[in-house]
């Protein structure tokens, strides 16, 4: 074989195999996935992960969208608003994700959001229920989730089977505990309950003696708690050991009840949780045949059942933006974003379809989920 003949078939094989890579490459619909794998809310954050990659398995095992299968793109915003911009850049830029799904909390999401606008890529917010969120003007945001207004005005249908008289509240200092604490004062108040104490606690904190000292004080009968499920544990726990006896309520859907009944034992017993989806219960869901099916696979993948509680967040964004790049017709931000005002999906926490928020021209778009109200009685999860 001759130098030339050999270059030739070198060659040959590199375009071959470019050929091969970019056709890997088009082969998959990505979707970027910000996501606190580490850090302070780890645990929520791996739970909503892994329920992503359930719906990532279902629709690509019904055939993808537009012929693909979708791809997961995750990345760790270690419960860090900082990380969590790097993270949308990273996908954006880097991975060249057409829409994401995130960022957990509010204040991560919040951070995130002018990523959104400079990008021009849409995200589908999972789990953060700050009010700014939708009423700031970013037309790049599509939330499932509730704002705190609405899950307390939900609660508001049901507080006088909780008779409470005066409520104190003790939340997680941050965009997401300080408006559900607002949000359901205002609900109270107009119910004629009045408001006592109002403490915050850091992220990170694991000493809540100060603060639960102050509430004992108050003359309370009753809790409002805001955190997530790592740190409402402790709080259970030391009221305990502070001999508190406030009636518990706990809001934003993290609490996790079975998690709480391993971690915090006795503690746990009597507490309230407002959740967004009641695993034990998939049958009495909107869509029980979908949340069947859901919490099926969940454990037949071995995942925590505690985890269910959030776990469904990520398989209802991933829904969603699968419908909305079925319904765009083409991996583009811009027509992503149109499709997903009109898309409807049967979610594991009901129907999911959009009405608008914020200013007029610039309006965000918001899900009007369900509610539910669990207790913890004799050490397993009921109905009040």
């Amino acid at each position: 074989m001759n130098r030339f003949k050999s270059i030739a078939l070198v060659l040959a094989g590199t375009v071959v195999a470019s050929v091969s890579f970019i056709a890997t490459a088009n082969e998959t619909i990505k979707i970027g996935v910000s996501q606190p794998l580490t850090g302070a809310v780890a645990a929520s954050g791996n739970y909503v992960t892994q329920g992503a990659q359930i719906a990532e398995s279902f629709i690509n095992d019904a055939g993808g969208v537009l012929g693909k299968k979708i791809e997961l793109v995750i990345e760790d915003n270690k419960s860090n608003p900082k990380e969590a911009v790097a993270t949308a850049e990273k996908l954006i830029i880097r991975d060249k994700v057409s829409v994401m799904m995130g960022a957990w909390s509010s204040t991560y999401t919040l951070a995130v959001m002018p990523k959104l606008m400079e990008y021009g890529v849409p995200m589908v917010v999972e789990t953060s229920s700050s009010g700014k969120i939708t009423t700031s003007g970013n037309p790049w945001i599509f939330r499932i989730s509730p704002t705190s207004q609405m899950e307390a005005k939900s609660f508001g249908t049901k507080v006088d089977q909780f008779k409470i008289k005066k409520a104190d509240f003790i939340v997680v200092n941050n965009d997401w505990g300080r408006g559900a604490s607002e949000a359901f004062q205002e609900v109270l108040k107009a119910k004629g309950i009045s408001v006592g104490t109002v403490e915050t606690m850091d992220a990170k904190a694991t000493d809540l003696s100060a603060q639960l000292a102050k509430i004992k004080s108050s003359g309370g009968d009753t809790l409002f708690v805001t955190s997530g499920v790592e740190q409402i544990t402790l709080v259970l726990k030391q009221m305990k050991e502070q001999r508190l006896n406030h009636q518990v309520i706990t809001t934003g859907g993290s609490s996790s009840p079975d998690q709480l009944i391993s971690q915090a034992g006795a503690a746990a017993e009597g507490s309230n949780h407002l959740l967004f989806f009641a695993p034990w219960f998939p049958e009495s869901a909107p869509n029980p045949s979908v949340a069947t099916k859901f919490v099926n696979e969940w454990n037949k993948r071995g995942h925590n059942f505690a985890g269910l509680t959030e776990g469904f967040r990520g398989h209802d964004g991933i829904m969603t933006i699968a419908a909305g790049i079925k319904a765009a017709g083409k991996n583009d931000s811009k027509a992503i974003q149109q499709a997903l005002w009109d898309v409807k999906v049967k979610g594991v926490n009901g129907n999911i379809e959009f009405i608008k928020q914020g200013p007029a021209g610039k309006e965000s778009a918001q899900n009007v989920p369900n509610v539910y109200v669990v207790t913890i009685k004799d050490g397993k999860i009921a109905l009040p």
